[in-house]
C-alpha cells in the first residue's frame, strides 16, 4: 500500500512539474538567500541542486563560527536566519551582535555590537533576522535589523552605524505610534520585515496582556529612519474597521493586534501581506467586545502608502492565542483550470488558509461553522469561526480520552486521572474556570519558523507540534488594597501570568522562580526586569518604584511585615482592570516531561496546494532513551523552519536532539542528519559561493531544554 501511495504522490509532483513550469517567482532570485527567509515571498526555496538526492550522504562539515556569545544558566538562544550579500554572510549572536562573515570560511570580517555606545546596554535577546537596501548606483549598503525596541541601520561594507538614519544609527520604535505620550509598554523587534524600494515596512513584539501597546505596522524612509506612513492595526476613528469594535475608545484602551511574525512582500504588484496576532488581553475578551479587526487577521496593504486593499480575519474576537505564527507564503496554484496567484497562510491551528492574493477571497471554500457560547461573566464570544475545508490540516484536530499517552499502564493511568479533569474538549470553547484542551497547544500547530514550498510543484513542507495544553482561568489576583506586601501586588500584575500564582512557572520556557536569590542579588533581578533576557520582554516602562518592588519580592528582601496600605504607584490602568487571567501555559505532560499525548509529537508534512492534499506527514526529533526501550521515533516539540531545494530536497534542524536532517520531498524518509554542537532552534539558509553550495545554520540552543550554544555551522560537498 506504502509503494502504490508513494508512486501516486510522485505523478501528483511530475504532474505538478507540467503544469506549473512557468515561474511565479515575480523579482524573486531562488538562487540566492538575499531576505529572510530566501526571499521576500517567504517560501523558503532554492533552485540550487548541486546538493541532491544523490549525494546528500556525502555532505560535511565545511565550517563552524563562533559567537562567543551565549548563557548557559539563563539558556540563551539564538534563532537568526542568515542572508547572504554579495560574498558576504549576515549573521547575529544571542547578545545581538552583527556579524560579517567570508561565506566560504565562516572567518570574520567585521561585527558591530549595539552595546558599544549605547546609553542602555542590552542584555542577551532574540533576533530571527535581517534585512538590506541598497541604492540604486550599489555604493549605500545597509542591514538593518532590531535590537530591543531600536531598528538599526548598519554599513554593510564596513559594520559601523549609519550616519543620517535617526540618531546616531537607529531609530526607537516607541516613537511614532500615535498613541498619547503616557501610555507605554514592552516593545521589541525580533523579527524583521520587509524593505520596498525605499522604506523599510516593519512589524513588533508585544506584551500579550492588557497593559500592551497597540500593534500599529510602519514604513520608515532607509537613508533617514523617518516614518513616511503607518497603518492602524487597531483602526481609529473614521477608519475601516472602527464598527467592529464595541466600545468606540478601544483603541485608545486596548493593544496587541500586531505582526510579530514577519511579512511577505509582491514586489511586483506593490503589495505587502501582513499577519497579525490577538488583540490584548490574550484570554479574557470582555473589555475588547466584537470581532476584534484587524486583529488575528491577513491584510493587504499598498506597499507604498500602507493603503488598506482587502483583509481576511481567520480567527473572530480571539481568545486562545492563535495568533499567526508565520509570514504567508506567496505562490501561484492551479485550481478548476486556471491559475491563481495566491497566498498560503499556516495557523497554530494546524490550518493552511489558502487565499487569492488580489482579492482575499478563499480558494478553497471557508464556512463559518458555528461554535460553543457559554462564556465567563462578562464575556461576548464571537458565534462562527471559519474553519477550512481544504487544504487538509496538518495537525490533528482532536485530542480525546483514546488518544492519551501510553508510554507505560501507571503513566496512562495518571494522565487519564487529570484529562478527565479539563470538562472542555472542542475547539474554540470559550475559555472557563472548568478548563479547555488546547491543541495543539498555544504555540501551535504551526510556529514561526514558517512554511517552505516548492516553486515547481506548490507542494507546502511545514513542522508542526502535536502537544496539548490545559486552558484554565482564575479570578484576578489581588493588586491593590490591604493583606498583600507592595512586591507581591506588583508580581500580581505583571508576572504571573507567566510563572504562575506559586511562582512555579509553567514547563521550561516559562521558569520558576522560586528560590530566585540563590541564584540573584536584587541589584541583579533588577537588572534583569529592566533589560528584559532572551524571550522575557524588558519591562522598562514599568515605573522605577514598582521595579525595585518587584526585585525585593523576588530576592526574598522585601520586608513582609509592611502590608500595602496605599497602593498609588500600583494602581491599576483602566486598561488593566480585568476580572480573570489564565492560570498559566500549562503544558499536558506526564511525570518524566514527555507530551501526556499519543506520538507522535512533531512532525514534518507536505500539503499539496494545487489540491490541497495531505501527501506524507513524518515524525520529527526523537528520544535516544525511548528508542531504546523500543517506542520507536516518536517525534518532539520543535521550533525553526524548514527549506526546500530543486535538488529533491527538504532541509530542517529545530528539534531538542540537537540535529539537522534532510528529507526526500516526494515522501519524506530521511536521508541525512548530522548531530549539531547546539540545537538549531532557526531555519537554515543555503547559497552558492564560488561553484560550491553551503548550507548553514544557527545553533543557538536554549529552548525546550537543550543546552545553550553560540555557533554557526556550515555544510557542503567535499571537494
Amino acid at each position: 500500500m506504502k509503494a502504490i501511495l508513494s508512486g501516486f504522490f510522485v505523478l501528483l509532483i511530475l504532474t505538478g512539474l507540467i503544469f506549473n513550469s512557468s515561474s511565479d517567482s515575480g523579482d524573486n532570485d531562488y538562487s540566492t538567500w538575499a531576505s529572510y527567509g530566501g526571499t521576500k515571498d517567504a517560501n523558503r526555496y532554492s533552485s540550487i541542486d548541486q546538493i541532491n538526492l544523490e549525494n546528500v550522504g556525502q555532505l560535511k562539515e565545511a565550517w563552524v563560527f563562533n559567537t562567543g556569545d551565549k548563557d548557559t544558566a539563563n539558556r540563551s538562544e539564538m534563532q537568526c536566519n542568515p542572508i547572504v550579500i554579495d560574498g558576504t554572510l549576515y549573521v547575529t549572536s544571542s547578545k545581538l551582535k552583527l556579524f560579517a562573515l567570508d561565506p566560504s570560511t565562516g572567518k570574520q570580517k567585521w561585527v558591530f555590537d549595539p552595546n558599544t555606545n549605547a546609553d542602555e546596554k542590552i542584555g542577551f535577546g532574540i533576533n530571527r533576522g535581517l534585512m538590506y537596501w541598497e541604492d540604486k548606483a550599489g555604493t549605500d549598503r545597509r542591514i538593518f535589523y532590531g535590537v530591543a525596541s531600536k531598528l538599526y541601520a548598519v554599513s554593510a561594507e564596513n559594520g559601523n552605524p549609519v550616519d543620517g538614519f535617526g540618531i546616531n544609527g537607529s531609530i526607537e520604535l516607541k516613537e511614532g505610534l500615535d498613541i498619547p505620550d503616557s501610555q507605554d509598554g514592552s516593545l521589541i523587534l525580533k523579527t524583521p520585515g520587509v524593505v520596498f524600494k525605499d522604506l523599510l515596512i516593519v512589524g513588533m513584539s508585544l506584551s500579550e496582556d492588557a497593559d500592551a501597546l497597540p500593534g500599529h505596522v510602519r514604513a520608515f524612509d532607509v537613508r533617514t529612519g523617518k516614518r513616511k506612513w503607518i497603518f492602524h492595526t487597531i483602526p481609529q476613528p473614521g477608519e475601516f474597521g472602527y464598527e467592529s469594535w464595541e466600545d468606540k475608545d478601544a483603541w485608545k484602551n486596548i493593544g496587541g493586534a500586531n505582526n510579530w511574525t514577519g511579512m511577505s512582500l509582491d514586489e511586483e504588484r506593490g503589495v505587502v501581506y501582513i499577519p497579525t496576532g490577538t488583540a490584548s488581553p490574550d484570554f479574557y475578551g470582555g473589555t475588547r467586545k466584537g470581532s476584534n479587526l484587524f486583529a488575528n487577521s491577513i491584510i493587504a496593504l499598498d506597499a507604498a502608502s500602507g493603503k488598506y486593499i482587502w483583509h481576511y480575519q481567520v480567527v473572530h474576537h480571539d481568545l486562545w492565542d492563535r495568533d499567526l505564527p508565520a509570514a504567508p507564503n506567496l505562490i501561484t496554484v492551479n485550481h478548476k483550470g486556471r491559475k491563481i496567484d495566491a497566498l498560503a497562510q499556516i495557523t497554530k491551528q494546524g490550518y493552511v488558509y489558502l487565499l487569492d492574493r488580489t482579492n482575499g477571497k478563499p480558494v478553497f471554500p471557508i464556512p463559518e461553522v458555528p461554535v460553543p457560547q457559554e462564556a465567563l461573566p462578562g464575556e461576548k464570544p464571537w458565534p462562527t469561526q471559519p474553519i477550512p475545508t481544504l487544504p487538509e490540516s496538518f495537525s490533528r484536530q482532536i485530542f480525546g480520552p483514546g488518544d492519551v499517552s501510553d508510554l507505560s499502564p501507571e503513566t496512562h493511568k495518571e494522565l487519564m486521572e487529570r484529562y478527565i479533569q479539563i470538562k472542555n474538549r472542542k475547539q474554540f470553547n470559550p475559555p472557563s474556570k472548568e478548563g479547555n484542551w488546547i491543541f495543539p497547544d498555544f504555540g501551535g500547530g504551526g510556529e514561526w519558523g514558517g512554511a517552505a514550498v516548492d516553486m515547481e510543484t506548490k507542494i507546502l513542507y511545514v513542522n508542526s507540534n502535536e502537544v496539548p495544553s490545559t486552558q484554565v482561568m482564575l479570578d484576578a489576583p489581588q493588586t491593590e488594597g490591604t493583606g498583600i506586601t507592595p512586591g507581591r501586588a506588583v508580581y500580581n500584575k505583571y508576572c504571573i501570568s507567566c510563572h504562575g500564582a506559586e511562582l512555579k512557572g509553567s514547563g521550561i520556557e516559562y521558569p520558576s522562580l522560586e528560590n530566585l536569590n540563590k541564584k540573584y542579588n536584587v541589584q541583579q533581578i533588577s537588572q534583569i526586569i529592566q533589560q528584559g533576557r532572551n524571550r522575557m520582554p524588558s519591562f522598562k516602562h514599568v515605573p522605577e518604584s514598582e521595579r525595585k518592588k518587584l526585585a525585593a519580592y523576588l530576592s526574598g528582601t522585601e520586608d513582609v511585615s509592611k502590608q500595602q496600605n496605599t497602593v498609588a504607584a500600583t494602581k491599576l490602568s483602566k486598561k488593566s482592570q480585568i476580572p480573570y487571567i489564565m492560570k498559566g501555559y500549562d503544558r499536558f505532560v506526564d511525570k518524566d516531561g514527555y507530551p501526556g499525548i499519543k506520538p507522535p509529537w512533531g512532525t514534518l508534512n507536505a500539503v499539496d496546494l494545487n489540491s490541497g492534499k495531505l501527501l506524507w506527514k513524518v515524525p520529527l526529533g526523537e528520544y535516544a532513551e525511548l528508542i531504546k526501550r523500543g517506542l520507536g521515533i516518536t517525534g518532539s516539540r520543535n521550533y525553526g523552519g524548514p527549506v526546500v531545494t530543486r535538488g529533491g530536497l527538504v532541509f530542517i534542524a529545530a528539534t531538542p536532539d540537537e540535529k539537522i536532517r534532510a528529507f526526500d520531498k516526494n515522501s519524506g524518509r530521511m536521508v541525512w542528519e548530522y548531530k549539531l554542537p547546539a540545537a538549531g532552534f532557526a531555519s537554515p539558509a543555503t547559497y552558492m559561493i564560488d561553484g560550491k553550495q553551503f548550507l548553514v545554520i544557527a545553533c543557538g540552543g536554549g529552548k525546550l531544554g537543550a543546552k545553550s550554544g553560540d555557533s554557526y555551522v556550515a555544510f557542503a560537498l567535499p571537494d
